[in-house]
């Protein structure tokens, strides 16, 4: 038998490489002779580097760049095989890299990023997958357009710094030294928020709080990235900022979309990136998961967007997650079978401490019952 392991993290406990490889063991225990390929999946967030390398192979690149509060920080990122740089953003300017207590937009940067960007491209990359997931900031991309040479300007003729309060008050930019090697790049990036750049689905209103805006800063930050789309549309005589996924990482997604990116689904993306369907074909069982699964898991999570791919090429598909919430029948619409790591009354703490050994047991328990694999 011929089993494909593509799950995404149990996010807080293991990562998705971490919960493929319990996994492939349990299998392996029951029948050393079975074939198991693991792809670990990601949607655009925190571990998408990660498994990207794992899945496809390449170079882990480290490099030094400005991080989310301005401060030098070491991180890496990937080169595929085939010479694509990833790049995610929760790596770069992370809201798990500010302390709860410095969360401001104020003085957060996406600087770094473009420092990333520009250290890829030195490296003779020109095709590009960056992940949006897990941003600290609100400046619209100001710090990650200026760091590949966009020029901005305050009021009285200064020049703009590179933090979100800068935004505040930017009234002119320029172009004209922007990288001319991004002309010749492919980006594509991984999105799976719809939100415009602002208004009231926009980055600030939706996502601000939680990188640590107030209630006062909200609507200041929402006009801000108005204007600052409105100075930069206005120069370009091109329309981005009510673009679908405009909004994501804090209007990252805004800039972006003004170097020619193309903002796609995080799971479609990693998946394509890893020849997912390839694999699928050739297996006779996938094997997915993640920390917790609901009917939100059907529209653009990982393990979802893997249940449609097998239910299109009929492959048998299986969700083992940390834990099942929600309308199980609407999982099981595009599972074979949904199954929970835990399986007798423990505490929070107990299940992410003990998540592997679970999920082990549980994956040797389900494989030998439903398939007979033992030897």
């Amino acid at each position: 038998m011929n089993i494909l392991l593509a799950p995404d993290s149990y996010k807080g406990s293991l990562t998705s490489i971490q919960v493929a490889n319990t996994m492939e063991r349990a299998i392996l225990s029951l029948n050393n002779k079975a074939i198991v390929e693991s792809k670990p999946m990601a949607d655009g967030g925190e571990g998408t580097v990660d498994a990207l390398l794992s899945s496809v192979g390449g170079q882990q690149v480290e490099v030094t760049c400005t991080g989310p509060l301005g401060e030098k920080i070491n991180t890496y990122y990937a080169i595929l095989k085939d010479n694509t740089a990833v790049i995610e953003i929760a790596n770069i300017a992370g809201l798990i890299q500010v302390p709860q207590a410095k969360r401001n937009p104020d003085m957060t940067t996406t600087y770094g990023l473009g420092e990333v960007i520009s250290d890829a491209l030195d490296r003779g990359c020109t095709s590009f997958i960056i992940g949006l997931g897990g941003s600290a900031t609100n400046d619209g991309g100001l710090g990650l357009l200026q760091a590949l040479g966009m020029k901005a300007w305050k009021r009285k003729g200064q020049a703009s710094g590179i933090f979100g309060k800068d935004l505040l008050d930017v009234t002119r930019v320029s172009f004209a030294d922007i990288d001319p090697r991004l002309s010749r790049a492919s980006i594509k990036v991984a999105c799976d928020v719809d939100n415009p750049l602002y208004g009231a689905n926009g980055a600030s209103v939706v996502y601000g709080p939680q990188k640590g805006t107030t209630d006062k800063q909200v609507p200041i930050y929402d006009n801000a990235l108005a204007n600052f789309s409105s100075v930069i549309e206005n120069q370009l005589k091109k329309t981005f900022h009510d673009t679908e996924g405009a909004g994501a990482a804090g209007g990252l997604g805004f800039a972006l979309l003004i170097l020619g990116a193309e903002l796609v689904s995080g799971a479609e993306l990693v998946a394509d990136a890893s020849f997912m369907k390839d694999a699928i074909k050739q297996a006779d069982l996938i094997i997915t998961g993640e920390g917790q699964s609901d009917e939100q898991t059907l529209y653009g999570k990982a393990p979802g967007y893997i249940a449609d791919l097998a239910q299109f090429y009929e492959i048998p598909a299986l969700l083992i997650s940390g834990s099942l919430a929600g309308d199980h029948n609407k999982l099981r619409s595009k599972f074979h079978g949904c199954f929970s790591a835990v399986t007798q009354p423990m505490t929070i703490d107990e299940c992410m401490k003990h998540a592997e050994k679970l999920l082990y047991n549980q994956t040797k328990q389900i494989v030998d019952f439903v398939y007979g694999m033992r030897k």
